[in-house]
């Protein structure tokens, strides 16, 4: 039963915490999205499993005419289309073919990076976690937090940031006017990746960022 004073871990760890093929797998994941530990790969791991645990509980089910497996579906649907990560029209077999990081990209630190925000997934963190992220009107500070279809568009820098001049040296390097800036908060750091080049390539990414109408499969 366990201590209730402490909370149950929300999410499973490897059944089998040495298999090379699953770590090269998410050492790669850990690095495409800028991730400070595994934690987070294995809670996007878990979240995923439980939607599709439901999904395919309602596949299964005999007959989803009947009023109330259907009324769970469409909850089921709303849901996840209301997190971004399906379609309004999806199906259930929609669900079933997400990958972990369809979950991944609907963070706030992915979707800032998407937006154009900043040049590298690295960034982004710095820039959420340093406070330079609102969402709407409310400064976010957590990388993980979820980004729902409707607070897409809320994402900007706060108007507290410095970065919301143009001619800040890191606006420059995201934009393209610069060869490259790194935020830090105690020291500035030169990001090799963060060139001219580059900040096309971001630009172009925030265009063709994964929004929710698009979301599907890692594979």
């Amino acid at each position: 039963m366990g201590e209730p004073k402490f909370a149950r871990p929300k999410f499973d760890t490897p059944s089998h915490p040495w298999k090379a093929e699953r770590i090269e797998e998410e050492h790669a994941i850990q690095k495409n999205h800028g991730l400070k530990n595994m934690r987070e790969i294995w809670k996007s791991k878990s979240q995923l499993r439980r939607h599709r645990r439901q999904a395919m509980r309602l596949i299964g089910m005999a007959d989803d005419s009947v009023s109330h497996s259907k009324r769970e579906k469409d909850d089921l649907i709303r849901s996840l289309h209301n997190k971004g990560l399906i379609a309004s029209d999806a199906s259930l077999d929609d669900i079933l073919s997400l990958g972990t990081e369809d979950i991944l990209n609907r963070r706030l630190q992915a979707q800032v990076y998407y937006k154009g925000l900043a040049a590298t997934m690295k960034q982004a963190r710095q820039l959420v976690t340093h406070g330079h992220i609102c969402v709407g009107d409310q400064k976010v500070t957590i990388p993980s937090y979820p980004v729902s279809r409707d607070e897409e568009e809320l994402i900007k820098y706060h108007i507290s940031s410095d970065l919301n001049n143009p001619e800040h040296e890191i606006r420059k390097a995201i934009d393209g006017r610069a060869s490259s800036a790194e935020y830090a908060v105690e020291e500035e750091e030169v990001d090799p990746e963060a060139t001219a080049e580059f900040a096309t390539e971001v630009k172009e990414a925030a265009e063709e960022a994964p929004s929710a109408d698009d979301a599907g499969g890692d594979e």
